[in-house]
């Protein structure tokens, strides 16, 4: 998924924005007559871009009159474009002057077009490390993305990064340039070569390479397959110099002379008469209205509707949201009052809770006051340690968590709140142990719809109650003079506070209305999402102990080594440089020792991304040693140096948090630290987890589900040769191979056992015959032959496959075995490649998906069998994917083993055997 870095360079295509505008917006007018439609279209886009992103670094860049290169390079570029109508031209000049008014750098080059100076700027932001964020229409700017650079279609939602172009494109931003110049482009009359369109160019690109690849092979094009594939040599040779003009006209120019560099490219202050006067003008009554009721015309950055990939939802408007009463809202003070809130949330079917806390470590998190609400509108904070509040002037936090306790442990009193995990972490550093955690409105809203957006509360507040909250940041500052909830006063806490529970209570009874009108996914929240929320708190709180002295000695070990292949690659390169550096490295690599060019960057330059280096290492000694120190250095930084640093002092053990309502498909993930990205394919992964350590006295317990995916695939389908397969506990692998090439399973060898793996699993994800071809080494055509033998085989997959698909795009998404819904925007995509991507989505979805609720409900199982055990006996550290992993009694190992797995293995009723191996050590490693 493509996120935004925080503060980029925001660089707008003004020129987009104006002519998407003008289509779009309805043909407004003031009272003049003026046409002001355009106008109010782009500034409404960029007040919207300005909420979501928070950033000082912004340029909006327009189109300059007159002719530019590309006119000298080829006078008939654009011919076809009609002139820009009247009504549009009259609303260039207001626009430029709100834009200004606004403190926004607006840019016109003369000689060049707005894509020329965003590439320049762009470029030289991203060569200084600078994030760089181009809000733009237009497929050209592709060509632009790399590791630091990331587009946005504010008027679809879609983010694009290296990974996303790959994904629209069916190519990286490496070979955009090549791909329009083939293709060629109707609106800017470049002509490209006849008779190569979108599915052509990018079997060519795919199937040999850039335009110099492919002139240079024009003899292999018959071979890769597609339909005209035997005279697209020809075409190609008499349309040489078309294609490779095409390829100029097409490359945007990036050392445009500017007189200014990223850097300088800063908001200005909104210049408020300005804007007064031109919003009177144009008649935009709305804006007009917040200047003259004091607004200083600064848009700040909320961070509510940030775009984080293809499935987020764009702003619906920059309207100012309607705002909730907050009359309603109190601050207790004394004990009296207290009360007689306690008596109303016993009274009540279900109350929103929140604390408020120093800290966003539940490990170290300090309660400095609760917030409840048991009706709409009406809601309380209780502060119980804001330092410059004197003893009687507060109420006291031990007596308040007394008097509360009770019912906070109440399993029959109901709660409801946002992210209730947090606050249980909180409250069990005080004694209490939180039950009735009901209801929680994250993962209603995550359950409901999980690819929507965002589920903070602020972010549901705007998409469900069009609500903008008091955010903390309102409250509190930013930075690093932020203040922390204790010291804010209480005339700004209690409001923001009060508003927590309340937002959450409405958001609860509107989200609750809509999961209870669908059975499944009420069961989703109600028996899998909810009972595991105390279920991750006990385990966060729990932790793994680890062994930091083993971790400082590899950090050490590591070191040496990244200096051995320092001075290793200094000696093959003949000159000392920044392993670390691209530019360096294309000078070493390309320039100097004349490798071969495997990837071009969107700016044309040879590529040393990971993927050019490992198929270069197949050949040459440097590549080899730069992804060692790449892979070595990382493991370094992320693991190795870092763990030791996050060791609780008081537990002595790490405490990761688990989230819920994050990866589509049902999945947890875990951060600060990530425990389940540690890899465990090399030496050094393996190492990693050596440091993961049992107490004295007990050992590390790993028990994971063989091949669940698969097992689920062969439920899902009902193939009756792979429900065989799995019920007679055959080697799936080797059993598929027999299958395909017709042999018995005992003469399968190991390398037609692999073949039938990579099948297996490429298949759950939507792998295609280029995909198999490129992974096992082999032909297009041949690995299509094999698949083709598979589905033959396997009639069933092929059979749930197209059913999948076709359920997938008439309803609009998936369904787990138990009922968990996943939405497919780009399921009816226009764009083939995006529809592609969605269709395999839609077969792995349900196997992945299914995955995740089978071991959601498996901790639960676990979790309350441990409960009832001897709490010395027994403790669940940690879920991985699909492996849960204890500290176990030394004593108790068999035991406990045998009761985890036969718990895990009935987590499911499948129609094949679930099955869940074991295995334990004093360490991570030996048990897995």
């Amino acid at each position: 998924m493509a996120t935004i870095p925080e503060n980029p360079l925001i660089l707008i295509d003004g020129s987009s924005y104006l002519y998407r505008a003008y289509h779009a917006s309805p043909n407004f007018t003031n009272s003049d007559g003026e046409p002001t439609g355009a106008v109010y279209g782009v500034v409404n886009m960029l007040r919207s871009m300005l909420r979501q992103f928070a950033t000082e670094h912004i340029a909006v860049v327009f189109d300059a009159k007159g002719k530019t290169f590309r006119d000298e390079l080829y006078p008939e570029y654009k011919a076809h474009r009609p002139p820009m109508p009247d009504d549009l031209r009259a609303q260039i000049e207001p626009l430029h002057a709100i834009i200004k008014a606004m403190g926004l750098p607006l840019i016109c080059e003369p000689g060049v077009e707005a894509d020329d100076v965003i590439g320049t700027l762009a470029r030289q932001a991203s060569q200084a490390g600078m994030p760089v964020l181009i809000s733009t229409g237009d497929k050209d700017m592709a060509q632009l993305v790399d590791e630091n650079i990331t587009l946005i279609n504010t008027m679809t939602g879609v983010v694009m990064d290296p990974d996303g172009v790959r994904e629209k494109f069916g190519i990286g931003p490496e070979l955009i340039i090549d791909y329009l110049a083939l293709m060629g482009d109707k609106v800017d009359n470049i002509p490209g070569v006849p008779g190569v369109g979108d599915k052509t160019a990018t079997a060519l690109l795919t199937g040999i390479g850039g335009l110099k690849d492919l002139y240079d092979n024009l003899d292999a094009i018959a071979a890769l397959g597609f339909r005209g594939s035997k005279t697209m040599a020809k075409k190609l040779e008499e349309n040489r110099e078309a294609a490779m003009m095409s390829y100029e006209l097409a490359t945007i120019k990036l050392d445009v002379a500017l007189e200014f560099g990223p850097q300088e490219l800063q908001k200005g202050t909104p210049d408020i008469d300005e804007l007064t006067r031109l919003f009177g003008k144009l008649q935009f009554r709305r804006w007009l209205a917040e200047m003259l009721d004091g607004s200083d015309g600064r848009i700040v950055a909320d961070g509510a509707a940030t775009i984080a990939g293809q499935d987020s939802e764009p702003v619906k408007s920059s309207a100012p949201a309607p705002v909730i009463d907050r009359s309603g809202y109190e601050v207790v003070l004394d004990e009296a009052r207290f009360n007689e809130w306690l008596a109303i949330l016993k009274q009540s079917d279900v109350f929103a809770f929140d604390t408020e806390t120093d800290n966003l470590d539940y490990m170290v998190a300090n309660l400095v006051g609760l917030s409840f609400a048991a009706e709409e509108g009406k809601a309380a904070y209780v502060p119980v340690a804001h330092d410059y509040l004197d003893a009687p002037s507060q109420l006291d936090r031990d007596w308040v968590i007394a008097q509360l306790k009770p019912l906070l442990e109440d399993p029959e009193q109901a709660k409801v709140g946002q992210n209730l995990k947090y606050d249980a972490s909180v409250l069990a550093r005080y004694g209490v142990t939180m039950q009735g955690i009901r209801f929680d409105t994250m993962l209603e809203s995550y359950v409901y719809n999980s690819v929507v957006g965002r589920h903070d509360m602020d972010s549901l507040s705007l998409r469900y109650l069009e609500h903008k909250t008091i955010s903390f940041e309102d409250i509190a500052g930013k930075g690093k003079k932020q203040l922390t909830f204790n010291q804010i006063d209480l005339e700004q806490a209690g409001p923001y506070a009060a508003e927590d529970a309340d937002i959450t209570l409405r958001l609860h009874n509107l989200l609750i209305g809509k999961l209870n009108a669908d059975p499944k996914l009420k069961s989703v929240l109600e028996d899998i999402e909810m009972p595991l929320v105390p279920v991750l708190s006990r385990m966060e709180r729990t932790g793994v102990l680890l062994d930091a002295a083993k971790l400082t000695a590899q950090s050490q070990e590591i070191a040496v080594r990244l200096d051995e292949i320092q001075a290793q690659a200094y000696e093959v390169a003949g000159e000392e440089f920044n392993l670390s550096s691209p530019k360096q490295l294309q000078a070493i690599l390309f320039e100097k020792m004349g490798l071969p060019v495997v990837k071009k960057t969107p700016s044309g330059t040879p590529s040393t991304n990971e993927e050019v280096l490992q198929e270069l290492a197949l050949d040459y000694p440097l590549p080899k040693l730069l992804l060692e120190h790449r892979g070595l250095a990382k493991l370094k930084s992320t693991y190795t140096d870092k763990l030791p640093r996050m060791i609780n002092p008081a537990t002595k053990r790490v405490h990761t948090s688990y989230h819920q309502a994050v990866a589509a498909t049902g999945r947890l993930s875990s951060t600060d630290p990530n425990l389940q990205n540690i890899p465990i394919r090399n030496e050094q992964g393996r190492r990693i987890r050596q440091a993961f350590i049992a107490s004295a006295g007990y050992k590390i317990l790993a028990v994971d589900y063989s091949q669940i995916e698969l097992r689920i695939m062969a439920h899902l389908s009902g193939d009756k040769a792979l429900l065989d397969a799995f019920r007679h506990g055959k080697d799936i692998h080797a059993a598929t191979a027999a299958e395909i090439l017709g042999l018995p399973i005992e003469e399968v060898t190991s390398e037609q056992r692999r073949r039938a793996k990579a099948i297996n699993f490429g298949l759950i994800y939507g792998m295609s015959a280029f995909g198999l071809a490129k992974q096992l080494g082999m032909g297009r055509n041949e690995a299509q032959e094999y698949m083709n033998v598979y589905f033959e085989r396997y009639p069933g997959v092929l059979e749930y496959m197209e059913s999948t698909r076709t359920q997938a795009s008439e309803q609009g998404y998936v369904e787990t075995l138990f009922g968990r819904r996943l939405y497919l925007p780009d399921i009816q995509s226009r764009n083939a490649i995006r529809r592609k991507a969605a269709e395999r989505a839609a077969i792995n979805a349900p196997m992945q998906g299914t995955a995740a609720d089978i071991i959601k409900r498996a901790m639960v199982a676990v979790d309350h069998w441990i409960q009832t055990q001897n709490s010395e006996r027994v403790r669940l550290l940690m879920q991985v994917h699909d492996e849960l992993v204890f500290e176990v009694k030394e004593s108790e190992l068999e035991s406990v083993a045998k009761s985890v797995c036969e718990l895990m293995e009935a987590a499911a009723e499948l129609d094949v055997p679930l099955i869940a191996d074991a295995g334990s050590g004093d360490n991570w490693d030996q048990a897995h």
